[in-house]
């Protein structure tokens, strides 16, 4: 009986049926393995903003006393003292400069907050403090009426020393009013902002920073959002 030479494609089929299957396999876990190692690289070098935030506030509170906003103002006053008849007046011109400063050495942990879902950065500031008033000495300005009271008492110096209590109050009270704080709060409230967001930009987190002071009203009670607490971010 004659050998069968005739050869059998259905083995050489197969097999290579199965070479591709295998090289599909292979392919697969390559691309598997490669999207876990970038995966992995993303999660290991991805900036986190709650670092970012960290040492940022780290970096204001080294600055002790922020000031990012000067006013200059006048007050006019006038004190008048009458004796044995007589009387005299004298009236104040007095310059001076006033600072609103924010002490960021009070700044803590608690005051920042990170908001994930937002992506929003929460900062709350001390209250805006006022230094000064600063008196500009070389611009003051006397005028007076003089008279006989002024050469037989201490009239003068009475009136000098009523009029410059009276002149730094005037100061003050101007520096208090409303708009002027107001300014104060958002000169403060941008210089801050940036504080925070350029260092986030930069890392490429976009992310929005809001800046509120303690004395005024908030409905957010948010806090840092991250499984790190702030301490444990600045090694405390």
């Amino acid at each position: 009986m004659a050998d069968d030479l005739t050869p059998r494609r259905g083995g050489v089929g197969s097999f290579l049926a199965k070479a591709a299957g295998v090289l599909v396999l292979l392919v697969l876990a390559g691309l598997m393995a490669a999207w876990a190692v970038q995966r992995y690289i993303g999660m290991r070098l991805a900036p986190d903003p709650t670092t970012i935030a960290s040492a940022s506030l780290a970096g204001l509170r080294e600055q002790n006393r922020l000031s990012a906003f000067a006013a200059r103002f006048v007050a006019v006053t006038t004190s008048r003292q009458s004796q044995m008849g007589f009387s005299t007046e004298k009236t104040l011109i007095m310059p001076g400069m006033v600072r609103y400063e924010v002490d960021l050495a009070k700044l803590e942990q608690r005051d920042v907050a990170w908001n994930a879902a937002t992506k929003t950065l929460a900062v709350t500031l001390p209250p805006v403090e006022i230094d000064g008033p600063q008196i500009d000495l070389n611009a003051l300005r006397t005028y007076g009426s003089g008279g006989v009271l002024s050469h037989l008492t201490d009239a003068d110096s009475v009136l000098d020393a009523a009029n410059r209590r009276a002149g730094q109050a005037e100061l003050l009270h101007q520096a208090r009013a409303a708009p002027m704080l107001s300014l104060a709060r958002d000169a403060t409230r941008r210089a801050v902002e940036r504080s925070f967001a350029m260092p986030l930009r930069a890392a490429g987190v976009d992310a929005t920073v809001t800046v509120r002071f303690a004395d005024e009203p908030t409905s957010s009670t948010e806090r840092w959002d991250t499984s790190r607490s702030p301490a444990e971010v600045l090694g405390k």
